[in-house]
């Protein structure tokens, strides 16, 4: 088949949006020819990224609004503007392509958002809409205790949603979508109620061969020591502030705990503060962000990966952990909840904050008593990741997407 797609983040070894436009591409292109409209700022990484992989049946289209009128696109909120213009760009661009190629099939990748609009649908070709998430929320009695940045954020958030359903292009997107991809459960239930026909819920993310074998080239060093970990960017959301209170909550007789959390954000200071407030700052360990495949290799240093976050579509460090064998502990909500299961995992309920802390506190120190346990869903969770969230493994679910559209 001949296959357009639409992806504005597009890039190797980046994580996140990027690298699900990058190894969307690479699945499909083993099977069919592919064009990728994608922006021109990411133009030298994708070339760099080709070096060595001639069998790709892959063509790349630039597009990008002139310099002069980029300047403003890092302020804040005015993303979603630019976004909204690039997709009017890269539906010109398509259209002519259209003309000299005649596309089977089109789809939009990334921005992988079910409240923003992708003008290829107006491609005369069936489309499909996703992998698209952004339908999951901080459960309401979550926000009181945010901070104001906080709550403005998750205020923009849900009007953002809100007005989804205002909006006549997100609409038309979803009426003129043969097949919609949502990255979770309540992302599928926002994609029917805007008027999407067919949805299915598939994760949007996975892990290569590549990734595995870094993986699997670093033995597990287990210690004395029981080592939690926590990964990603220090924001309201990720939920960091639970796990540091769940810590608090665990005797020190039980084991002697050590909680790593890797990244950067503007909530370090916070959390800092609460780990001191709560007497643990010393067994707290704050560390930069990592380049990714530093972590992955750090990874076997830990025994259980805790990710509390209020809103994930995707969760990549869940994946990573899991196959690195650490076993994982995670909200159930949201993509983690996809990716974990009972034996794989633990998932805590999200229904008071409280309660959460609590939960997660008794889930670790389960953890931390039982070796047996944590072996277990160690074999499990590597086991799953081989199974269902290797890249190479989508490539049939992939095939049956596209024959049925």
């Amino acid at each position: 088949m001949k296959i357009l797609l639409s992806a504005y983040a597009c890039a190797p070894g980046q994580g996140s949006d990027p690298e699900i436009g990058w190894n969307w591409m690479r699945q499909l292109a083993r099977n069919h020819e592919v064009w990728v409209v994608t922006r021109a700022t990411k133009r030298l990484s994708i070339e760099q990224g080709l070096i060595g992989k001639p069998s790709l049946n892959a063509h790349f289209v630039y597009v990008d609004l002139p310099k002069p009128l980029r300047f403003w696109k890092n302020w804040p909120g005015a993303i979603y503007v630019y976004y909204y213009l690039w997709q009017g760009l890269a539906y010109f661009k398509a259209r002519k392509l259209h003309r000299q190629v005649g596309f089977d099939l089109g789809q939009h990748v990334t921005f992988g958002m079910y409240w923003m609009p992708s003008f290829l649908c107006l491609l005369p070709v069936p489309f499909i809409w996703g992998p698209v998430g952004g339908g999951e929320s901080t459960p309401p009695r979550f926000r009181s205790g945010l901070q104001l940045r906080g709550r403005i954020y998750e205020l923009i958030r849900t009007l953002a949603q809100a007005g989804s359903a205002l909006d006549p292009f997100v609409r038309l997107t979803a009426r003129r979508a043969k097949l919609a991809l949502a990255t979770t459960n309540e992302t599928a239930v926002k994609l029917t109620a805007l008027g999407c026909r067919r949805v299915q819920v598939t994760s949007c993310i996975a892990l290569t061969s590549e990734d595995m074998c870094l993986i699997d080239s670093t033995q597990r060093r287990p210690g004395k020591v029981f080592r939690i970990l926590s990964a990603g960017r220090l924001l309201h959301w990720k939920g960091f502030h639970f796990a540091i209170e769940a810590v608090a909550r665990i005797p020190e007789c039980v084991a002697y705990i050590e909680y790593w959390i890797f990244g950067t954000g503007p909530e370090r200071k916070a959390l800092e503060q609460l780990a001191r407030e709560r007497g643990i700052l010393d067994r707290v360990i704050f560390q930069a962000a990592l380049p990714r495949n530093e972590l992955l290799q750090k990874l076997s240093e830990f025994d259980v990966m805790v990710h509390p976050s209020l809103h994930d579509s995707g969760g990549f460090v869940c994946l990573e952990a899991m196959s690195a064998g650490c076993a994982v502990v995670c909200l159930d909500l949201g993509g983690p909840a996809v990716q974990v299961t009972a034996e794989t995992g633990i998932k805590i309920p999200a229904i008071s904050p409280d309660q959460t802390i609590q939960d997660l506190a008794e889930a670790l120190e389960r953890l931390a008593s039982d070796t047996a346990l944590r072996q277990r869903l160690s074999e499990a969770a590597r086991e799953r990741v081989r199974e269902a969230f290797i890249w190479e493994a989508k490539v049939k679910s992939l095939g049956d997407i596209y024959s049925q559209s």
